[in-house]
């Protein structure tokens, strides 16, 4: 059984930070890409970061510059720095990963976490 869980979510004022954490566990035999996502109040989910296991970055416009993926393979960790928080990047944050359970199934699932709040407000 694979789990996604995330951490570091909060309350933050606007131009400050935050650090959320994606940790997975469970049977993993390889990962793939992971990422972060998002979904406002009475919008839809939408992409923020992405990282593959090997090659570029990618971020939705409205957060680069601010916001940085990274990752831990050792620890099967994604992080999301977040830096000059705005209030328009208040939402509950959902980490993803394709993961391959074992070498006996040869696919990458698609697991999500059960997201983090985070809120901007003065």
């Amino acid at each position: 059984q694979v789990r996604l869980v995330e951490s570091g979510g909060g309350l933050v004022q606007p131009g400050g930070s935050l650090r959320l954490s994606c940790a997975a566990s469970g049977t993993i035999f390889s990962i793939n890409a992971m990422g972060w996502y998002r979904q406002a109040v009475g919008k839809q989910r939408e992409l923020v970061a992405v990282i593959p296991s090997g090659g570029s970055t990618n971020y939705a416009d409205s957060v680069k510059g601010r916001f940085t993926i990274s990752r831990d393979n050792a620890k099967n960790t994604v992080y999301l720095q977040m830096n000059s928080l705005k209030p328009e990047d208040t939402a509950v944050y959902y980490c993803n990963a394709e993961i391959r359970p074992s070498y006996a199934y040869p696919a990458y699932r698609n697991y999500w976490g059960q997201g983090t709040q985070v809120t901007v407000s003065s």
